[in-house]
């Protein structure tokens, strides 16, 4: 500072004597050379230090207030000089140095390469990454901002606003840096990370709204880490790509299922002992996993995939039909196979009541009200479609049962019958194991079955009897019956 005030005041009163006069300017400046490389080294040294100023500030803050006042002493300088000028036209080799502003940038250089070296690992490396890579950049900016707001404050003067600036930077940082991630082919778990963090985590308790950084930070204030333009090209790629999914796992789930159909053992039952396969709970398992995850980014999103997993629910309850429908037409030609093709019918026809409650628990939970659109207009689509499997399921069973005692049946008030034929026990007996099976029908489907399967019951033998009625009168010319 000795030197720069010698060559400076040597410098101003040769301009003031004869401004003209370069060769002397050039000797003084020659002469004193080295003074500039003082200033650069200095201000190498003052950088260093900024750069550091987070740890600096906990193990030694007087060396960042004595960096501080280093620059504070330069910038009064600089405005001497600059007002100096306005009356002699006279600026000083060097001048102005301006390293507040330089101060700033290096801050701000800081903070950028803090929040970039936040990524430890890659997709290849760790399918977590991502989410990794946020919950580090939300501790490290707290910490930072808590330590910039409780101690940098106490080194810098007031007017240099040194934790309003501080946070400007680390939240421009962060927009730049989600703008960054935003633009990657991220995968549809890796969108949902991003977006939850960007729309909710940054603006929690977890992070700005934090009680350590009041009343100093004022989320409402904040802009916003990525453009609603953003946010909607991510939504959109999201919810294509969960359309894809949800289409692949529906279709994977019901291979399963029709795979289970075709087994030795019986289907398992539930605790009030009606016969049920998987199929119903992996479906809804997954359809509430999807929901968690988009509610937890915002309620509009949780309403789209409500809508999106019901609209794929009724396409697959078509699938669902038509494979229930081959099953039943796979066993008429052969029906020693399946070995438990009644067993696991019934358990299809329970799934259509389990898949209608789960239907409606599952949007009395995911929805505030019915009337938000597209999504009340799906379930009588879908009543329709799961009663009409069930009905289908209904009339294989009784078929079923009607080819068992067809033979019987067909005995019943012939000459066989009337000489002691078994027939009227073998009926009985065997409409009762059907009905221990049919037992294990969900109502309302177990009611009209029973209901159905006497009726038919009935009817076959009012019309066996019938016809042994109209034989006996062919036989003896009667004219008395219609």
């Amino acid at each position: 500072m000795d030197l720069e005030c010698s060559r400076d005041g040597l410098m101003y009163e040769q301009y003031r004597m004869d401004s003209g006069n370069t060769r002397d300017m050039t000797l003084i400046h020659g002469y004193f050379g080295s003074t500039q490389g003082l200033s650069d080294e200095l201000a190498k040294q003052l950088w260093m230090v900024l750069q550091r100023s987070l740890v600096t500030v906990r193990r030694d803050p007087t060396l960042l207030v004595s960096v501080v006042r280093i620059i504070e002493r330069e910038e009064k300088i600089d405005r001497r000089i600059l007002d100096r000028k306005k009356q002699t036209g006279f600026v000083p080799p060097g001048r102005p140095k301006n390293w507040k502003e330089k101060m700033f940038t290096i801050l701000e250089r800081t903070v950028t390469t803090r929040i970039e070296g936040t990524q430890a690992d890659t997709r290849e490396s760790d399918k977590m990454w991502l989410v990794r890579h946020l919950e580090i950049i939300r501790k490290y900016v707290l910490d930072d901002l808590i330590v910039a707001k409780n101690l940098m404050v106490q080194c810098f003067p007031p007017h240099y606003e040194i934790f309003k600036n501080l946070l400007n930077m680390y939240h421009q940082a962060l927009s730049t840096r989600m703008q960054e991630l935003a633009s990657e082919d991220l995968e549809a778990n890796e969108i949902v990370s991003l977006l939850t963090w960007v729309l909710n985590t940054y603006t929690s308790t977890e992070m700005m709204r934090n009680v350590e950084l009041a009343p100093e930070v004022d989320v409402g204030t904040l802009e916003p880490l990525l453009s609603p333009h953003v946010v909607s090209e991510l939504l959109d790629t999201y919810m294509s790509t969960l359309t894809s999914n949800i289409i692949a796992w529906l279709r994977k789930a019901l291979e399963t299922d029709k795979k289970d159909w075709v087994k030795e053992t019986e289907p398992e039952a539930d605790q009030d002992g009606y016969y049920q396969t998987t199929l119903p709970a992996i479906v809804f398992q997954m359809f509430e996993q999807n929901l968690q995850v988009a509610a937890q980014i915002s309620e509009d999103l949780k309403t789209k995939v409500l809508v999106l997993c019901l609209q794929q629910m009724n396409s697959f309850l078509s699938r669902y039909k038509d494979e229930a429908q081959l099953y039943k037409e796979e066993h008429l030609r052969n029906r020693q196979h399946p070995h438990c093709y009644v067993q696991y019918m019934i358990a299809i026809i329970n799934n259509c009541q389990t898949f209608k409650e789960s239907i409606v628990s599952l949007k009395r939970k995911y929805l505030k009200n019915e009337v938000e659109e597209g999504v009340s207009l799906s379930q009588p689509s879908m009543d329709g479609i799961l009663d009409a499997i069930a009905k289908e399921g209904c009339g294989g069973l009784l078929e079923e049962v009607f080819l068992d005692l067809e033979q019987h049946l067909n005995e019943l008030m012939t000459k066989k019958w009337l000489l002691g034929s078994n027939a009227v026990d073998i009926i009985c007996v065997t409409v009762e194991d059907y009905f221990n099976d049919f037992a294990k029908i969900k109502k309302p489907y177990k009611k009209r079955m029973t209901a159905e399967a006497h009726r038919r019951v009935v009817v076959e033998y009012l019309r066996e009897s019938r016809l042994l009625s109209l034989a006996t009168c062919a036989a003896f010319s009667c004219t008395a019956c219609p």
